[in-house]
């Protein structure tokens, strides 16, 4: 088993990449990932990788079936697993792709600083060239604590056993911009506190810095100490929250020997 990563890295020698995009934005991930992406680097699709048995998007899948996906990129559990994508922010679905390792027991994984949009600034070089990695087996043991129902939220809402932030921009949040997707309320969860996953990226795309991270929870009245959980449209920038929430709790890790995923998805609203 490999040992727990870094959650964000600057840079490193082999990835794995992680866009996604809304139908509406009109981009073709997988596409623009055949033209221009870290060499080695494997694509990871959150609307392959799920259970597709869900009317909703993108639900997680079972743990067969993430181990089957994951072993078919060549990832192993020995294997720390580097994650960025293609955004315009810097990182919109790298996080979510992070949180589904770790929350199938992989905690080998980080996330590029920065994406793709600064990587190749950076030093890291890009290719249009792609080898299908060769099937590895990787064993996935599912954290259910890290996953909560309807029915937990409904029960939190008296028993405030939880803090619950809402990723998604200031406008949703209060109800007062349309949802990208049909048949959703406007508004949010009664009691939940809004942190807009942009709020952790800086102007250039890079995650804000462990001491800003934490003033960040402190004034929107997140209290460090008590149990968290996140939420946003579909379980992407959520994950942002909780990045940001252990980033500065993780230990460095060596980047010698890791595998880079690109995301699926890349802009948009979670």
């Amino acid at each position: 088993m490999a040992l727990q990563a870094r959650a964000i890295v600057t840079n490193g020698s082999d990835p794995n990449s992680a866009s996604w995009y809304l139908p509406k934005l009109r981009r073709n991930a997988k596409s623009e990932f055949k033209k221009r992406h870290i060499p080695g680097a494997a694509f990871f699709d959150i609307d392959q990788c799920c259970n597709k048995t869900s009317p909703l998007d993108h639900m997680l899948p079972s743990e067969r079936i993430f181990a089957y996906y994951v072993g078919n990129l060549g990832i192993g559990n020995d294997t720390h697993v580097v994650v960025y994508d293609a955004s315009n922010f810097g990182a919109f679905s790298a996080p979510r792709v992070w949180w589904m390792f770790r929350v199938f027991g992989h905690s080998s994984v980080s996330v590029l600083n920065g994406g793709l949009k600064n990587g190749a600034n950076e030093g890291l070089p890009v290719s249009d060239r792609y080898s299908r990695p060769e099937q590895t087996e990787f064993r996935a043991y599912l954290n259910r604590s890290w996953v909560k129902t309807y029915e937990d939220i409904l029960d939190n809402l008296d028993s405030k056993e939880f803090q619950v932030v809402d990723a998604r921009p200031g406008g949703r949040f209060r109800g007062v911009d349309p949802e990208p997707r049909d048949n959703t309320e406007p508004g949010h969860i009664p009691g939940s506190i809004s942190m807009p996953f942009s709020s952790f990226l800086s102007a250039s795309g890079h995650l804000h810095p462990r001491e800003d991270l934490q003033t960040m929870f402190t004034q929107a009245g997140v209290d460090l100490s008590h149990p968290l959980c996140v939420s946003c449209g579909s379980g992407v920038t959520a994950c942002h929250v909780a990045l940001a929430w252990v980033a500065p709790l993780d230990n460095p890790v060596s980047l010698l020997n890791s595998v880079w995923v690109w995301s699926s998805r890349t802009d948009g609203w979670g």
